[in-house]
């Protein structure tokens, strides 16, 4: 609409221009020849923008919950044009009796009439006026009143076999979003120097599936590792790395065990007094760039990329590294510009900062003249804002930080980075993983898991379910079996976080992960390897079904097919609501009610029909093998948002 009027406003320009005599040849008109040139190639780009754009959503999967509401809304609007902001509640039906969707605004509209127009009127009398303002559309077949005021929504059939028709030859294109905006996502953020942990699994796991489902979306999404790559532990690393490799800057020093390293060295600056003194000394030769000290710190963060970089392969995340070392010149003009506005005070030498509605200050500058991670966490909320332009920015990180993110989040507010009304900052918090004695997960010496043994361990058993199963006798090729070892492994840990509320602790148990009964992984990637199967047993391939696509109608007269065509649809509602609120479960609740829905539709209607004697095949009944691969393309593209890979052969 925006672009739309933005061209009617561009074409008068022009015609005013022409009337200016700006396409005659007199040099004094140069210059409106020049603004006619620059308003034609707006034009033009404006018009084809347009024409992507209409391309685009006429491809794109309606929201069917959406739709409703603009529909109920302009009823609403008509019913009670006095109204301002009436509530707008339209869901999904529960039971198939009360239709396939229910307007629930009648009862607060009814609260809403009595406090301010002191108007006593029924809801049902309100669903009753609403209904008859039900302006003409393409989705609904008819509504029925129930109960004190329920509008229950019966779809159209021809309407619901449109979209899926739509689904199958576009494949599954993202609700259109409007104005493409810029994301941050902030994740993972381990530290040099220390091994990743348990601790860590949650933020990169769903870090990595906000940035598939914001990119999907159509956002520009940039996906940011916090690495805790700067400090005062750096003077202690390098103390250690030139007494035990002191040609270090000529030969590459072999630390193998950097975790080991790093404990050796933390146990010499609690032990040693002139250790301790020199690790002081290493840390202002750092700070100071000093090339020698720079190049140790280098070195010792390029050992834990490449350990970091093992997990991010096996988990298949992609993340752009942006440590506290790239913020460390901004936290100089961070400090003054508090300072400048007032804001800062000094206690006993150090410069701290009230936020008002937080308790805990922030301390920006240590007595020493030394920067805290406050002062870090404030120079990357402001380039992230300022620089990076965000217009929406999470944060991925536990539920202990969350007290001092919301501070550092206010005082951005409080000295004008951003405007939450324009701009969304969001704490996506988590719980902790727990053991099954439900205590913070540990080893049995009471030391933290290491990440890299976790996963390990997953692909260990992933094999050993699998050859429980049999699947590498004659069912698997060595390569499938490998494929659905890694596939069953890593996507069971990440199901496992991921299909928890974030906001929870969750028990981490591999035997509940990998049981291929109920909503686990282990159970939604058979089901898929199950519905890809289907037409391929009936030899049917790829392009047949295409042509059935594009030829076929989709019948939708069993109950069963009724059932999965609608729940098919429902992932656009489903996907927005996640951009709204971050919670990722909604969409493996979501995944595993499509695979028990389809199994229910594939236990009742035939897609393939075969001679009982004989085996052989005697009917294909192609709209249903359509629903079979409606279904396995939605989930795959489910899957794809978790960050899970599924196998064809499993």
């Amino acid at each position: 609409a925006f672009q739309e009027n933005e061209i009617k406003l561009l074409t008068a320009e022009i015609e005013r221009l022409k009337n200016f005599g700006c396409l005659g040849v007199s040099p004094s008109l140069e210059g409106l020849r020049d603004e006619n040139a620059k308003l034609k190639y707006r034009l033009n780009f404006l018009q084809k923008s347009l024409q992507e754009e209409r391309s685009k959503t006429a491809k794109s999967m309606i929201n069917i919950n959406s739709c409703l509401q603009e529909i109920f809304g302009a009823a609403i609007q008509a019913a009670y044009p006095d109204l301002e902001n009436p509530p707008l509640v339209v869901t999904p039906s529960q039971q198939p009796k009360f239709g396939d969707y229910q307007c629930n605004s009648a009862m607060g509209i009814t609260q809403i009439l009595l406090k301010t127009k002191e108007q006593k009127v029924s809801p049902r009398e309100i669903a009753e006026k609403i209904s008859k303002n039900i302006p003409a559309n393409e989705c609904i077949e008819k509504v029925e009143i129930a109960g004190p005021g329920f509008i229950n929504v019966h779809l159209r059939k021809d309407f619901v076999s449109k979209q899926l028709s739509s689904l199958l030859m576009n494949g599954v294109q993202p609700p259109a979003v409007g104005k493409r905006k810029k994301v941050v996502v902030d994740f993972s953020s381990p530290n040099i120097a220390k091994e990743m942990h348990v601790g860590h699994l949650r933020s990169t796991i769903i870090g990595e599936s906000m940035c598939r489902l914001f990119e999907f979306a159509g956002y520009d999404v940039l996906r940011l590792n916090h690495l805790g790559d700067w400090g005062t532990q750096f003077g202690m690393l390098i103390a250690h790395l030139q007494d035990k490799f002191p040609d270090y800057l000529t030969v590459s020093p072999p630390i193998g065990d950097l975790q080991a390293f790093y404990k050796e060295s933390k146990r010499r600056f609690d032990t040693e007094e002139e250790f301790k003194k020199r690790a002081y000394q290493c840390v202002v030769l750092l700070q100071s760039k000093n090339p020698d000290f720079i190049k140790a710190w280098e070195l010792i963060c390029d050992v834990s990329r490449k350990e970091f970089q093992k997990i991010y392969n096996c988990l298949d995340i992609t993340l752009i590294e942006r440590g506290e070392s790239f913020y460390h010149e901004m936290m100089k003009d961070i400090v003054k510009e508090f300072e400048d506005k007032g804001f800062v005070q000094v206690d006993d030498g150090r410069k701290i900062m009230f936020v008002p509605g937080f308790p805990v200050p922030l301390t920006i500058m240590k007595s020493d003249g030394g920067y805290t991670y406050d002062t870090s966490d404030l120079a990357a909320l402001k380039h992230r804002l300022c620089e990076e332009k965000a217009d929406i920015l999470i944060y991925v990180v536990d539920s202990g930080q969350s007290v001092h993110l919301q501070t550092v989040f206010a005082a951005g507010q409080m000295i004008g980075w951003y405007d939450p009304k324009v701009t969304r900052v969001a704490h996506a918090a988590f719980g902790v993983v727990l053991g099954e004695d439900k205590k913070k997960f540990k080893t049995r010496s009471g030391d933290t898991v290491r990440l890299i043994d976790l996963l390990e361990e997953g692909l260990k058993r992933a094999m050993d379910k699998l050859k429980d199963k049999e699947r590498d006798k004659v069912v698997l090729t060595a390569e499938e079996l490998k494929a659905a070892q890694t596939s069953v492994a890593f996507g069971c840990i990440k199901y496992a976080d991921l299909s928890h509320n974030r906001l929870n602790d969750y028990v981490f148990s591999f035997d509940k992960m990998l049981d291929d009964r109920g909503n686990t992984a282990a159970y939604l990637l058979y089901a898929f390897t199950r519905i890809r199967a289907i037409a391929r047993l009936a030899n049917i391939d790829e392009q047949m079904l295409r042509k059935a696509a594009r030829e076929e109608v989709l019948i939708l007269d069993h109950e069963k097919e009724w059932k999965l065509g609608k729940c098919i649809l429902r992932f656009p509602e489903i996907l927005q609501k996640i951009l709204e609120d971050l919670l990722l479960h909604t969409l493996c609740d979501y995944l595993y009610e499509l695979a028990t829905t389809f199994t229910e539709f594939y236990d009742n209607c035939y897609c393939v029909e075969k001679d009982r004697q004989s085996g052989q095949i005697v009917k294909v009944n192609m709209w249903r093998l359509l629903l079979c691969e409606a279904t396995a393309t939605v989930m795959a593209k489910g899957f794809d948002i978790l960050g899970i890979k599924p196998v064809q052969r499993m």
